[in-house]
């Protein structure tokens, strides 16, 4: 008999879960104000840290307790602006997983429709614990 008393069962870690999140561009998520350019558009480091939460999200039902993800590869485009105010979202899919190594694929799209970024992204599982103790 299963005491569980949520009746949904976690995904298998396996090729085909996905995640999207969203962000609207504000001035703190600017090119100018991140450094990382001089113009009112979204910077690529926004873009990209939403790239990295679609994908650690499309996972984390999936990892046994006490397990997350972290990022180890970013190959990545961006190639459309966003000014403020828009919406932007990146869907992540998983397409492979190497025991521990996670890889997926990633589009960024703004609210319509426009491909803005695609990326190739690797994360590898890790316990919280012990990783955290590390960098102590």
């Amino acid at each position: 008999m299963n005491n569980n008393t949520n009746n949904t069962a976690a995904p298998a870690l396996a090729a085909g879960l996905t995640h999207t999140s969203t962000l609207t561009v504000t001035d703190n998520l600017t090119a100018q104000v991140m450094g990382s350019g001089d113009m009112p558009v979204l910077a690529t480091p926004a873009m990209i840290a939403l790239m990295e939460n679609a994908a650690m999200l499309a996972v984390a039902p999936a990892l046994q307790q006490g397990d997350t993800t972290v990022g180890t590869l970013m190959n990545a485009t961006h190639d459309r602006p966003s000014p403020v105010g828009a919406t932007v979202e990146a869907t992540a899919t998983l397409t492979a997983v190497e025991g521990r190594k996670l890889t997926f694929d990633i589009q960024a799209h703004d609210a319509q429709g426009q491909l803005i970024g695609t990326a190739t992204h690797h994360r590898v599982i890790v316990t919280r614990d012990r990783f955290l103790s590390r960098v102590k």
